[in-house]
């Protein structure tokens, strides 16, 4: 929940302290993208129900949003992904604290490649910007009212693995972490190695990069990681893996090995294209650990194209409270294909995922299709999640691929 309400001041200074207790905002608004589109919409958060508000066109595709730490200000991440007449950058804009609804800030930054993924700096004076196709991390400096400005020109090279999936900055605002995923093997091309690139961070600069990854790295394939509220823990879902890493955040950077790992699936052996893992977040009072297990692989069944095996689940893990290690309490169905992203309300009682786009699955003699979508989730004091309802999604603009909760 740090992507949306900030870092707390105890996270902020490393100490070490009892789970915080989640403190509601006067308000919290849900946005979703499809497409270019980033809507948002009214959030009940007794009733469990989202109502749509208004719409922002945003210059392209969305692929990731994140809020300033502080300021009204959103960091929206576009890109085609065309290989022609390319269209890449990141558009800030104002959130009106009283409604939720965007205005620019300011001309939007010009890339020359896709980026994945952003992130904000705690103290709100640097954003940083993570391409996976080539691989890449860059700095920029932000403005007091949250603008976008020059690039922080690194002393170092930096070294940003292959096909970087999303960077983060640790609590303490002096660590940056660097998911790559790497890539499977195909017919045409070898395995690419995976591995958790980790930068000590001071004032915009990258330095003293270390790498944390498995034997070759070609069995290693980071994602996403999050951290801990109040303690030294950070968790990694591991995409080629259906499994959840957790590590011991350090005064230096991150622990060179897990402490522990865990299957979020059934089937962990099953890999791409069958099974993939995708976003992770910690619950804002650190007890519990969530994971988007995705699955879109199809077969043919009977000349039609239907969802082949795979889960399509979130998987709930609780904290142990004295090692930080997760252990697996339940998982549950989405009731839709492919949820990219998901979201805690930050009152902890509320999780929405983001299904991308409709699929064909098998209904006994027929074939349905399931619509994209919202499934929303009612989270009980245990950690565990109970299906409320699904709002079908129209992606006839494009996939629907982010959503987020952010607080006023």
């Amino acid at each position: 929940m740090a992507l949306m309400a900030g870092i707390t001041a105890a996270a902020a200074s490393g100490t070490a302290c009892a789970p915080a207790q989640p403190v509601p905002p006067t308000r919290t608004v849900f946005y979703a993208s499809v497409g270019p589109d980033l809507g948002s919409y009214t959030v009940d958060e007794a009733a469990l129900t989202l109502t749509r508000d208004s719409v922002t066109r945003t210059p392209g595709p969305v692929q990731y949003v994140w809020v300033h730490p502080t300021a009204p200000v959103m960091y929206v991440a576009y890109s085609n992904r065309s290989t022609a007449n390319d269209d890449h950058g990141v558009a800030a804009y104002r959130i009106d604290r009283a409604t939720g609804r965007l205005t620019g800030l300011g001309a939007p930054l010009t890339l020359d490649n896709r980026p994945i993924h952003l992130t904000v700096h705690p103290a709100g004076r640097q954003l940083l910007i993570a391409y996976n196709q080539p691989s890449a991390l860059t700095v920029h400096e932000l403005g007091p009212d949250g603008s976008i400005g020059s690039p922080v020109a690194q002393r170092e090279p930096v070294d940003a693995g292959n096909y970087a999936h999303q960077v983060r900055v640790a609590p303490s605002g002096t660590v940056v972490v660097l998911s790559t995923r790497g890539s499977d093997a195909t017919p045409t091309t070898p395995a690419q190695p995976g591995a958790l690139e980790v930068f000590r961070f001071s004032d915009g600069m990258l330095t003293d990069q270390r790498t944390i990854t498995e034997g070759d790295g070609t069995a290693f394939g980071p994602r996403h990681v999050d951290f801990h509220p109040t303690k030294p823990w950070m968790y990694v879902s591991m995409e080629r893996n259906n499994e959840v890493l957790t590590f011991e955040v350090q005064d230096d950077g991150i622990a060179a090995s897990p402490r522990s790992t865990a299957a979020t699936v059934s089937h962990p052996e099953l890999r791409a294209p069958t099974q993939y893992l995708g976003p992770i977040h910690v619950h804002p009072n650190g007890r519990y650990v969530y994971v988007v297990n995705r699955s879109d692989g199809t077969v043919d069944s009977g000349g039609q194209e239907v969802h082949g095996p795979g889960e399509n689940t979130v998987a709930v893990f609780a904290v142990d409270e004295a090692g930080g290690e997760p252990t697996l309490i339940q998982t549950i169905g989405i009731e839709a294909f492919h949820a990219r992203t998901f979201s805690i309300h930050p009152n902890g009682k509320m999780l929405v995922t983001a299904a991308v786009a409709p699929l064909a699955e098998r209904d006994g003699e027929d074939v349905r299709v399931v619509p994209a979508g919202f499934s929303v989730f009612g989270i009980g004091d245990d950690g565990r999640l109970t299906f409320v309802r699904k709002y079908d999604v129209d992606v006839g603009a494009g996939p629907l691929f982010w959503c987020g909760m952010v607080p006023l």
